[in-house]
């Protein structure tokens, strides 16, 4: 029977059950109304919930080894993944506890409101900010120091190949990986967060100033970022970073344009929405007023469109964060964004790849190129947890 056979045969299974555990639950409960308004595909979801769930807890206890003593290498990054997801959700817990009953009162409110997604999303925030600001006091060594013994295997066992002084071994040229992994949060994010501001003062400054001049600046700057959001941003990053790349003496360099031309591209995105919002700001009255008692531009802006777009502009900022930074890592997984000494995840990703083929003998060795893909997901997804938070709570609904 093939793979497609079983999964449909459990599709109709989970079908099955969802429809009579609704019918059972309408009868047990005399018909309740969580019961008679559930609509046939949230049953579905509720049993297709459950069939995943014990299979996850099936999957879980099976054995990691086979019977000659080899890994099993999905069980065992499964087995990984589980225990990495109950401690997160332990943290976050314990992280929202303390902030309930630490700090001052407007902070306890805030974490009183918080869910639980939030808190986790602050949480690996403030850990990644911790690593990026203090990497050279956390860091065992520095991220461009060479040692004799290349491709160190991860474990620290000197019997497997491993070294003590290396936990996570070192690369294909003698660099520690463990120093690289923070380091990286250091480059990454923080060359992903001076972008993204560099972004929105350039965006967010030309669509306040369209939104308020109208008529020829606001068609010019309007149809420029038309042209400019027509072509596909990481196919036209890579194309100006190839460019780039010719000018660049220095390694350096190279990184600088890159901020630049990440900045510029994705200026396009914060132009249109600043403008959207000015645009709903400048017909209120108190702007009418202000232009009445004879303020000036800056004032206008920043004194009376900003602090009234600040909701909107800050959810923005996250989620143009999570894409600078996704962005920074596939440029430099492709060989063209943060060049070396400096360590960089998305290069961390490409250099550390044929690890991978040691899965079936070492999974530990396997899991190196997925630490750094990790630190990358781990942190977007943060990100859009706390945006989505702060969203749910600018848009005035409740819980």
């Amino acid at each position: 029977m093939s793979v497609w056979t079983l999964i449909l045969i459990a599709l109709v299974a989970i079908a099955v059950v969802g429809w009579v555990g609704r019918l059972v639950g309408q009868k047990a409960t005399g018909n309740a109304p969580a019961f008679r308004d559930m609509p046939y595909a949230v049953a579905f979801g509720y049993a297709l919930a459950v069939a995943l769930l014990a299979w996850a807890v099936w999957y879980y206890l099976q054995p990691a080894m086979t019977e000659t003593g080899t890994p099993v290498p999905g069980v065992t990054f499964f087995r990984w993944a589980v225990r990495a997801l109950i401690a997160f959700a332990i943290a976050a817990y314990l992280f929202r506890l303390l902030g309930r009953h630490v700090g001052t009162a407007g902070t306890r409110k805030l974490f009183r409101q918080m869910p639980l997604t939030a808190a986790f999303g602050l949480l690996v925030i403030l850990v990644y900010a911790i690593l990026a600001i203090f990497a050279p006091l956390i860091a065992p060594y520095g991220q461009a120091v060479v040692f004799d013994q290349v491709n160190a295997l991860p474990g620290g066992n000197p019997a497997t190949g491993g070294n003590p002084a290396h936990p996570l071994g070192t690369d294909q040229i003698g660099r520690d990986l463990l120093s690289r992994l923070i380091y990286g949060a250091q480059n990454t994010v923080g060359i992903a967060f001076a972008t993204t501001l560099l972004a929105f003062l350039l965006g967010g400054s030309l669509g306040f100033l369209a939104a308020v001049l109208r008529g020829w600046f606001d068609q010019l700057l309007s149809r420029a970022v038309d042209v400019l959001m027509a072509i596909p941003s990481l196919i036209f990053a890579l194309l100006l970073m190839t460019i780039a790349s010719a000018w660049a003496s220095q390694n350096w360099m190279l990184t600088v344009y890159m901020v630049f031309i990440i900045a510029v591209i994705d200026s396009t995105r914060v132009f249109r929405l600043a403008r959207a919002v000015g645009m709903n700001i400048v017909v209120m009255d108190y702007i009418e007023a202000a232009k009445l008692r004879g303020e000036g531009l800056g004032y206008l802006i920043f004194r009376e469109i900003l602090p009234n777009a600040y909701a909107p502009l800050l959810a923005e900022f996250g989620l143009r964060f999570c894409f600078v930074f996704l962005t920074i890592a596939s440029l430099s997984f492709l060989g063209v964004g943060i060049q070396p000494p400096l360590a960089d995840w998305g290069t961390m990703v490409r250099d550390l790849a044929q690890f991978i083929n040691f899965a079936a003998f070492s999974p530990l060795t396997a899991a190196l190129p997925i630490m750094a893909a990790g630190a990358i997901a781990l942190l977007t997804v943060a990100v859009n947890f706390v945006v989505d938070w702060m969203l749910h709570r600018s848009s005035g609904l409740k819980e």
